[in-house]
């Protein structure tokens, strides 16, 4: 047993083993390259600012997402990491001159660009997703990071950097600082540059710990070398991490009071003669609220003792719920179309059900339609071949088969004639009928006119 479960752990060791793969002179030269702001990486950067306001300005997401990819921004942050992993005081020295460089260009011209822009968006989603962060930014930033230098680093390069660039944003965050001295807003100013300084932390904090991993080797030159107290790390992301696990449990709580509100409502939407025609969730971690609106009738205590025990199967209690029976008036800016809105939806549970039955009543009658015998065309047809025939009955039932107990469709054909048939001409008409009715159980009976 001993012998297997080391046999497992080397077979581990060696999936997991990279240093065979690690290629430390050019994944140290491609990251000192990317550092400097100069030449190509001015103009790129330019490029950058430019799609990400835009992007952000226009609510595009596929926009935004090619800012990502332009941004050289993630240079000096993957160039401090390396050199805080290979205690390098020059080229943390020259990564964060060009990181703040870069950063304060980006905003300056992001700020530019919304002060000019002519557009104003009434519900700028995609700004304000960047001014809330949560632990959950920090994840995707220290895993995006730690992708991003393994790609760096091996032999054989792949694709991933593109990935890490968009999942790890760094330019849209900058362009939400500039939005927010723009509008002259400071819950955006902070929200966006606290994102972007989870991102920048966690990214170089990955490099730093892959590159001690991976073991790259230190400066040579005493000269050049420069250590960081182990305790200012800790201090670092204390200060980073702590308010972003309070912004994702407040995030969690918002949204999961908003969905039982929404259930709350949909359960009860109809209280008696009175019905919710709008509701509006707001949470806050002192006082989270749910309005309801009413039209109809006055609503009955008894009526709002239900709602209230439904509320509290969801966790809502009833100091929390607010009626509003005067709605119209008290919320002014509603509409007479958001009014006949929320009375339409009053009985759409009602509609659903009775375009159901309508289109199983279709159904069944197209059904019944289809299986319809074509009395007067048959007929037709056999006087056409048959003169002796003087009329023709056809009758539709069920027949049930014995050996497999199903049943199909049996038809009889009555054919009345001046004298009887012989057999030969019964069988034609009957082997006639069975093509043209479609149907092998076609019995054709006899009759002579008296």
């Amino acid at each position: 047993m001993k012998n297997f479960f080391r046999r497992v752990l080397i077979y581990l060791r060696s999936i997991i083993h990279l240093s065979d793969e690690i290629d430390y002179e050019n994944a140290s030269a491609s990251i000192r390259k990317n550092i400097t702001f100069k030449g190509t990486n001015v103009f790129i950067l330019a490029c950058a600012i430019i799609i990400a306001s835009v992007g952000l300005n226009v609510n595009s997401i596929p926009v935004i997402i090619g800012a990502m990819l332009v941004s050289p921004v993630m240079g000096p942050i993957l160039g401090f990491g390396l050199g805080l992993g290979t205690e390098d005081a020059r080229l943390l020295k020259d990564s964060l001159k060009n990181f703040g460089v870069m950063v304060g260009i980006s905003i300056i011209a992001s700020s530019l660009f919304f002060l000019l822009s002519p557009l104003s968006l009434a519900n700028p989603s995609e700004l304000l997703a960047r001014t809330n962060p949560t632990v959950y930014d920090v994840l995707i930033a220290l895993f995006g990071g730690l992708a991003g230098i393994i790609e760096i680093s091996r032999k054989d390069k792949g694709t991933v950097i593109s990935g890490v660039a968009i999942a790890t944003a760094l330019m849209p965050p900058l362009c939400t600082v500039g939005y927010g001295i723009s509008i002259w807003n400071w819950n955006f100013v902070l929200g966006a540059l606290y994102l972007f300084t989870i991102n920048s932390i966690f990214i170089a904090l990955a490099t730093f710990l892959a590159v001690k991993y991976f073991r790259f080797p230190a400066v040579e030159s005493d000269e050049l070398r420069i250590r960081l107290p182990r305790s200012a790390f800790y201090i670092i992301l204390f200060v980073v991490i702590v308010p972003s696990i309070i912004s994702a449990i407040s995030v969690v709580k918002e949204n999961n009071f908003k969905i039982h509100a929404e259930r709350v409502v949909n359960e009860n939407k109809n209280l008696g003669k009175c019905f919710i025609y709008d509701h509006k969730a707001t949470y806050s971690r002192k006082d989270p609220k749910l309005e309801l609106f009413l039209a109809g009738e006055t609503l009955t205590n008894e009526a709002k003792e239900r709602l209230y025990n439904s509320a509290e199967e969801f966790g809502i209690t009833r100091n929390q719920i607010v009626f509003h029976e005067d709605a119209t008036s008290m919320r002014q800016e509603f509409s007479e179309k958001e009014i006949v809105k929320g009375i339409y939806e009053q009985t759409d549970k009602q509609i659903k059900a009775l375009n159901d039955s309508i289109a199983k009543l279709t159904a069944t009658l197209s059904d019944y339609q289809s299986k319809e015998i074509p009395v007067e065309a048959v007929s037709k047809e056999l006087f056409a071949q048959y003169p002796d025939i003087t009329e023709v009955g056809l009758s539709q039932g069920s027949a049930l088969h014995s050996a497999d107990s199903t049943a199909t469709e049996q038809i009889i054909a009555f054919i009345t004639t001046d004298k009887p048939m012989n057999e030969e001409l019964h069988d034609r008409i009957e082997r006639w009928l069975k093509v043209r009715l479609n149907n092998d159980n076609v019995t054709v009976i006899n009759q002579v006119e008296k």
